[in-house]
């Protein structure tokens, strides 16, 4: 039987293999965790809750976008891959796991983080840097690499024992998926970061938002689908690359205008805001008709919002060349 230790921790859970290993290696101990994943519109909870579900461990998921979307536009430590500010990321994440510990009644913070695994945010000196910036320093335990790692609180104060902790480092994962075989984990996500602040095109899409001082929840969720143009300083137009990309585009738009090709199967058009001028609207009707080969050239667009239609629109069809000024997603 295992005997239940007196202190709490509050684990920062991504669902993947490390995260997964970190809470059940502390669970066997007999701690009580409390596993918690924090979601923004590129970071989102599906690939947590899928593995959290399978291997039995109960997920808490907090939305942190307003706070994220600063660090992303000054990160203190810079960004990693494109436009991902890891180190910033990694810090914030424990600051706010930090707010929660009086709410859980929890004493400490514990990850997945493995030293020397990635090469931006789990160096020596970045893991530091994390620790640092988080300003829970004292209260952070890493168990794959802790005996690795310098003395927390937690440490110190004999809430965990360091003999108990592990010593995990590299990129190889030899050790861990020994370790889940150990723990009975046999379910888990195949290596690959989650964050869709490491696509390129994503984060051209996102540096143009916030050059443009439109970085809302809601632009940042559209950035998911499609082909995205600049038609001017205030509007974009999404153009939908095939019918599961269509369906993931309207679904996302909510209330706004939608083009869509008369009589003809083709992309779903979608405007970013509703104050179109009748140029812009001709120029995003020539842009929709571009990208659907069964259009006639001239052809007719229908201009909708909230689903009732406001105008039909003949347009003609542009070149590649004259496409390339206005768009801003990776072909």
């Amino acid at each position: 039987m295992i005997k239940q230790r007196k202190h709490s921790a509050i684990a920062l859970f991504s669902g993947g293999l490390d995260s997964i290993l970190a809470v059940k290696w502390m669970q066997k101990l007999g701690y009580t965790v409390y596993s918690v994943f924090f979601s923004t519109p590129y970071l989102t909870p599906d690939k947590a809750l899928k593995s959290a579900r399978a291997n039995g461990i109960e997920l808490i998921v907090r939305d942190i976008t307003d706070e994220h979307l600063k660090i992303v536009q000054n990160p203190k430590y810079g960004y990693g891959k494109n436009h991902n500010p890891c180190i910033d990321c990694r810090a914030l994440m424990f600051q706010l796991a930090g707010k929660m510990l009086d709410e859980l009644g929890a004493s400490f913070i514990i990850s997945g983080e493995v030293l020397g695994q990635r090469p931006m945010s789990q160096r020596f000196q970045a893991l530091m840097q994390v620790s640092k910036g988080s300003e829970m320093k004292d209260l952070i335990v890493r168990p794959l690499s802790q005996k690795l790692l310098p003395d927390s609180k937690p440490i110190l104060e004999g809430w965990v024992n360091k003999d108990e902790m592990l010593d995990l480092q590299g990129r190889g994962r030899t050790r861990q998926m020994e370790l889940a075989q150990q723990l009975g984990v046999i379910e888990y996500p195949s290596p690959g970061g989650g964050c869709l602040l490491t696509d390129i095109s994503f984060t051209l899409r996102l540096r143009d938002l916030i050059n443009h001082g439109q970085d809302n929840p809601l632009q940042i969720e559209l950035l998911k689908w499609g082909r995205h143009f600049r038609l001017s300083p205030t509007l974009k137009l999404i153009v939908g690359r095939h019918k599961n990309d269509n369906f993931g585009l309207d679904q996302a738009a909510k209330d706004l205008p939608r083009l869509q090709i008369r009589d003809v199967p083709g992309p779903l058009g979608v405007l970013t805001a509703s104050d179109a001028t009748q140029e812009e609207l001709s120029l995003a009707a020539s842009i929709l008709l571009s990208y659907c080969n069964k259009a006639p050239d001239p052809g007719a667009v229908i201009y909708s919002i909230d689903s009732i239609e406001s105008s039909q629109i003949m347009a003609h069809k542009r070149s590649k060349d004259s496409l390339a000024q206005y768009i801003i997603s990776i072909e």
